[in-house]
């Protein structure tokens, strides 16, 4: 293995939240001014956009024939147990349960027929490319996350927000490879995440006065004037812009701010009940944050632990839409019409989508695996779905379409990068841009950069 990329693939297994410790600011390894220092020097030769992206991941393979893609007009054995109802789009149709989403779908709009190469993870939905094996994503992928590409084009903005946020851990399972990869572009890219401990790191401890906090900035100072003098750096200035802003940060407790829902209003909270980290997105980007990725549906232990596949529904389906997709509807409703009210839908982009579809004809995996999955779905790359809106894009569209069974898309398929090139368009960064990977050669964010025009 190239030693470069063995260093950056420890890096990047490091503890994010000890970026944000005030007791290790200049105090060894990278600090958070290091890190402001880095992101800004990063941003070369790129437009800063004030737009930002919310991507919803939903873990385990939604049912495209059972949400978005239904077929009321298929045999039973393809349709499954659900009516479909119309919407306020014409020739959308979606299942009898998000009757809420159905009322706005003027506000959206659904790619039909995408074709996934990827495997049990959502790595392919972050970078464009499939993982070699589930779970596995640092076995010969190199692609950054389209988060982490943000952060290095876009650099600081100056609400002091950290620039890519993930609200909870899209891992497959625990002993999973994260799939939020900065690769190449460096570790000070990967994502922020505000979980227990680190929330805390961002609020000065009660025991830390106001005059010990600037003795510290003081120790500070005269540790960077040792270590940069014998780095005999000459363009690193002693307690510089970076280190005030890690210690403003800190100090005015901008993030830790965005990410207390005391700070909003009781019956906002109440509306986002069952779905609090869509308010923490909405508020994050409110704030200033380009990119928030989280995971919606499933079975999560503790906040910031991974969002279990509960989309994954190789047996009892319908039992398991049934119960998903009520709260499912009312969560994205929710957040649509939250960030239309607030004005927000031209500055904001929401994706929503999974790994791939799932088979249209019902049971098929019983054949091979037995009875208990008669009344289930397994696995389908070649149909899915992914639902978009705001960013400024047009919405109230159906995009694409597939056959009668909802098995193949009729044409040519989108890919996960026509939807990625797409949302790198909502944020101001040219899917052509290359980076030197690990051994300097130059490497596309995409290989296909073609955006999806109906949404333009």
């Amino acid at each position: 293995m190239n030693n470069h990329r063995a260093s950056d693939e420890v890096k990047d297994s490091t503890n994010r939240r000890s970026f944000l410790q005030i007791g290790a600011l200049g105090l060894g390894g990278l600090s958070l001014a290091d890190v402001l220092r880095l992101k800004a020097g990063a941003a070369n030769g790129s437009a800063a956009s004030p737009k930002s992206v919310i991507m919803i991941v939903l873990p385990g393979g939604p049912s495209h024939i059972d949400m978005y893609d239904p077929k009321p007009d298929a045999p039973e054995e393809f349709r499954g147990e659900f009516s479909a109802i119309r919407t306020k789009t014409s020739g959308l149709l979606v299942s009898e349960l998000m009757p809420l989403q159905a009322q706005i779908a003027d506000k959206y709009s659904v790619i039909q027929g995408i074709k996934f190469r990827g495997k049990h993870d959502p790595y392919e939905l972050l970078s464009g490319y499939p993982s070699a094996r589930s779970g596995e994503i640092r076995v010969g992928e190199k692609w950054p996350v389209f988060g982490a590409v943000a952060s290095r084009l876009q650099g600081i903005r100056a609400s002091l927000m950290p620039p890519y946020v993930n609200l909870n851990d899209l891992r497959v399972t625990p002993e999973s490879d994260d799939p939020e990869v900065p690769r190449y572009l460096g570790p000070q890219h990967a994502p922020f995440r505000p979980t227990g401990p680190g929330l805390e790191n961002l609020r000065v401890p009660a025991s830390v006065s106001s005059v010990r906090l600037e003795e510290r900035k003081n120790l500070l100072s005269q540790f960077d004037q040792s270590r940069r003098a014998a780095e005999a750096s000459e363009d690193m200035l002693v307690l510089d812009e970076f280190q005030q802003r890690a210690f403003g940060m800190v100090t005015s407790d901008t993030v830790y701010r965005a990410l207390d829902l005391n700070q909003e209003d009781a019956r906002v909270r109440e509306k986002y009940e069952g779905c609090p980290d869509l308010l923490l997105a909405r508020r994050l980007v409110e704030a200033g944050v380009s990119v928030v990725t989280v995971a919606q549906g499933g079975f999560q232990k503790a906040p910031g632990a991974p969002v279990y596949g509960a989309w994954d529904t190789h047996a009892e389906n319908f039992r398991s839409m049934r119960k998903l997709l009520p709260a499912y509807d009312r969560a994205i409703f929710t957040l649509l019409t939250d960030l239309y009210e607030r004005g927000l839908d031209q500055q904001v982009a929401v994706v929503i989508w999974g790994e791939f579809g799932r088979s249209p004809r019902v049971g098929d995996e019983s054949r091979q695996l037995g009875s208990k999955y008669a009344n289930g779905r397994g696995h389908w790359w070649d149909s899915g779905f992914a639902v978009v809106a705001g960013g400024g894009l047009r919405m109230g569209q159906v995009i694409g379409a597939t056959d009668a069974r909802a098995e193949r898309a009729k044409g040519r398929p989108h890919t996960p990068q026509n939807v990625l090139a797409t949302i790198y368009h909502v944020l101001g960064i040219d899917p052509a841009k290359a980076f030197p990977d690990y051994q300097g050669r130059p490497v596309h964010l995409l290989d296909d950069r073609e955006k999806i025009q109906e949404l333009i």
